[in-house]
């Protein structure tokens, strides 16, 4: 596989997304076999669906189709949003996650577990075991919105 510039594709790549009114969040080259695997994650404000995923992936193709970003290799697109292990980088990650539970790793301080309930510029506030909780976003090392399982009852049967 030839070294293809990240930063060329999401170049390439991010104008096709936001026509279909989505964020490119990723993209990920991969070697497989004789073929590149081009693994692209898009989402936006409330999720995406099939339909989404298959108009910006006829997007991409025809956007890599047209170029030569590729060189004449054969490709692979795998298009997808991403998955809910993504750590929370940008503030659009941390909006999108407002209420769920959200595991932080702060720069300076101990890790903690709160609901994410608002974000106000670059501030989330979350409600932990311990009370109301603010951090400044750039003052996060990690953060992840943990998964939960709800337990069923006998009247969900």
């Amino acid at each position: 596989m030839g070294t293809v510039p990240r930063e060329q594709l999401v170049a390439l790549l991010t104008p096709v997304a936001q026509a279909a009114g989505l964020d490119l969040e990723d993209v990920v080259l991969r070697s497989a076999g004789r073929r590149t695997l081009v693994q692209v994650s898009v989402d936006r404000d409330g999720g995406i669906n099939l339909d989404d995923v298959a108009q910006v992936s006829r997007g991409i193709s025809e956007a890599l189709d047209a170029t030569d970003v590729l060189g004449s290799e054969p490709y692979t697109l795998e298009v997808g949003s991403p998955g809910v292990d993504r750590p929370l980088t940008l503030p659009r990650h941390w909006r999108r996650a407002i209420g769920r539970l959200v595991a932080v790793t702060p720069k300076a301080g101990v890790p903690f577990v709160g609901r994410l309930v608002a974000l106000e510029s670059s501030v989330a506030s979350l409600d932990t075991d311990s009370g109301p909780r603010t951090i400044n976003l750039d003052d996060v090392q990690l953060a992840v919105v943990e998964i939960e399982f709800k337990a069923l009852s006998d009247s969900d049967d």
